[in-house]
């Protein structure tokens, strides 16, 4: 089980922004800017590659909550989102989670 499904479950704490019945918003505890937020589904998909299409309006559904995400924390200068798929990818934890960064100008290669 992982440490995001343990979140899911409330087996350990997060400060959440957004929950319904099909996704969960938290602070990340390791910001990488003034607003860093993951978006997870409740469903677990370890990595993007491992969606199929019947995953399709799920995926959707992460996306349109990353944007209302964004708007509930301000972030009308722009905001980036960004899914990490596989050790190359820089996915640390195997449970499908999109990042909402913003609060500062990002840049440009990220790493």
């Amino acid at each position: 089980m992982s440490i995001f499904q343990k979140i899911i479950d409330r087996d350990i704490p997060a400060d959440i922004v957004f929950e319904d019945d099909r996704c969960l918003a938290f602070r990340d505890i390791k910001p990488q800017a003034p607003v860093h937020i993951l978006v997870i589904p409740k469903k677990v998909i370890p990595q993007l590659s491992d969606a199929d299409d019947s995953d399709s309006e799920l995926l959707g559904h992460l996306l349109s909550t990353a944007r209302q995400v964004a708007a509930d924390e301000g972030l009308d200068g722009g905001f980036r989102v960004i899914i990490n798929n596989g050790d190359d990818g820089g996915q640390d934890v195997p449970h499908l989670h999109l990042h909402v960064l913003g609060g500062r100008k990002l840049k440009w290669p990220p790493g």
